[in-house]
């Protein structure tokens, strides 16, 4: 059994999604950031930098608890305990690898700020939005064209890689990102939204909303 903390963000879909397609036996601890639940000891006891997701596996190695931080981290972690989609050794999984650092160190961290200052922030601030749109639009230009002539992010092979960063792209259009200028990441997108275990993934990690129908699914991902 493993224990999710999180809540339905981008970071904690990434979590929902391995643990269905690698069919693993997990329960759903929702972390309630609007309450301050990440700010509390229980929490903090095994996510010391206060951010989701977290996870316990209870079933951890010679039967001991385990505890991951960090939503690149766990899907490793996941991935080496289950030996699924990502590759023991060689070039393979160096590209998987490659690919997960990209969306942990660019495609998340810009594309969260150019969210925040189109959407969220009080304040509309010119400068703000046109930097981190354009950053979200020039990572969106580099995933395109690593997915030219390949069905996933790392080549054939479906991997951690791309439930990195399929999470990011769902609200593309607050980003300030046009979907027809990259074609190849609007392919990928239905391709990895086609999925079950996708689809159960982010049914599972929206429950504190309630049960996603399919009319609503497609709406929300923007994806016919």
């Amino acid at each position: 059994m493993i224990e999710l903390h999180t809540a339905p963000t981008p970071n904690g879909n990434k979590i929902f999604m391995a643990l269905e397609e690698m069919g693993l036996n997990y329960e759903f601890h929702p972390v309630r950031i609007s309450d301050g639940d990440q700010f509390k000891p229980e929490f903090l006891a095994f996510s010391p930098n206060n951010r989701i997701p977290a996870i316990r596996d209870l079933d951890g190695e010679n039967g001991e608890v385990v505890t991951v931080f960090e939503s690149g981290a766990i899907l490793i972690y996941l991935a080496e305990k289950t030996g699924k989609f990502l590759p023991a050794s060689g070039v393979e999984r160096k590209v998987v690898m490659e690919w997960l650092m990209w969306q942990m160190g660019g495609f998340g961290p810009m594309l969260g700020q150019a969210h925040h200052f189109n959407f969220y922030a009080k304040d509309k601030i010119a400068y703000a939005m046109d930097r981190y749109s354009n950053e979200a639009n020039r990572l969106y230009g580099v995933l395109d064209r690593q997915l030219e002539g390949k069905t996933y992010v790392a080549g054939e092979n479906y991997s951690i890689a791309d439930m990195a960063i399929f999470p990011w792209s769902r609200t593309y259009e607050r980003q300030n990102v046009d979907l027809d200028k990259y074609p190849n990441v609007a392919r990928w997108r239905k391709t990895v939204h086609a999925r079950p275990a996708v689809k159960r993934g982010y049914r599972g990690g929206f429950d504190q909303v309630g049960e996603l129908d399919d009319a609503a699914w497609n709406e929300l991902f923007s994806i016919t």
